[in-house]
This record gives C-alpha cells, sequence and structure tokens, in this order.
C-alpha cells in the first residue's frame, strides 16, 4: 500500500517538465476528496466553510504555514466562515504531484481546525 498523500513531503520542482495529463491528475483526484478540477485540469480548487471567521483566519494562517514548509504556494480567497484554496504549479503551468499532497495537507488541517 502507498503512503497516503497528506504523509508525503513535496519535491522540488524546478520547471521543464510536462504538468499531469488529465487521467493522471484525476487518478490523483480520487484520493483527494472535496477537491475539483478546474482550468481544463490545470488547477485544483475546493472550498471550505468554518464556524466564524476566527477559524477561517486560523485555517488560512495554517495554510500558510504549511506551504512555507513545503515549499509550495497556493492562492487562497476568505472572509467570515469561508476560504477558498486553489493549487496550481506555476512554473509549469498546471498540475504537478506536489499539488495533489498539498491539497490532501490542506483537507487534513481543515479537519482539525473544525471545517463545516
Amino acid at each position: 500500500m502507498s503512503e497516503k498523500l497528506e504523509a508525503q513531503t513535496c519535491t522540488p520542482c524546478r520547471g521543464g517538465i510536462p504538468p499531469l495529463e488529465r487521467a493522471e491528475a484525476e487518478a490523483l483526484l480520487a484520493e483527494t476528496p472535496g477537491w475539483t478540477l478546474a482550468d481544463e485540469a490545470g488547477r485544483l480548487e475546493r472550498s471550505f466553510t468554518f464556524r466564524n471567521f476566527a477559524q477561517a483566519l486560523a485555517f488560512v494562517d495554517g495554510v500558510g504555514r504549511l506551504a512555507e514548509e513545503q515549499g509550495h504556494h497556493p492562492e487562497i480567497s476568505f472572509g467570515w466562515g469561508h476560504a477558498t484554496v486553489s493549487w496550481r504549479t506555476k512554473k509549469i503551468k498546471g498540475l504537478h504531484r506536489n499539488d495533489f499532497v498539498m491539497a490532501a495537507k490542506t483537507s487534513e488541517l481543515a479537519q482539525r481546525i473544525g471545517e463545516g
């Protein structure tokens, strides 16, 4: 059995490789419940809901810390009780396995904070 995505570490992506094909992205998407492919399978996105602004802010702060630790950074928008996170590897203008690793880690963080 392979290691769960949320337990993996991002590998440095310096560009020069092709983004994941749609079929590869869809296979990894099955391991990241709640996430959707956007922009013709070039981006991963998910919206989260929280009980209040403080939880949404704590989530965004946690995603930021996680992004810094892993060296892979998302687009995030948030407000009172909600946040939307989007993952894409900018250097390859599409999706990389790292995006799915980070999506899984993001979902795990949302559960710990109390999403829903």
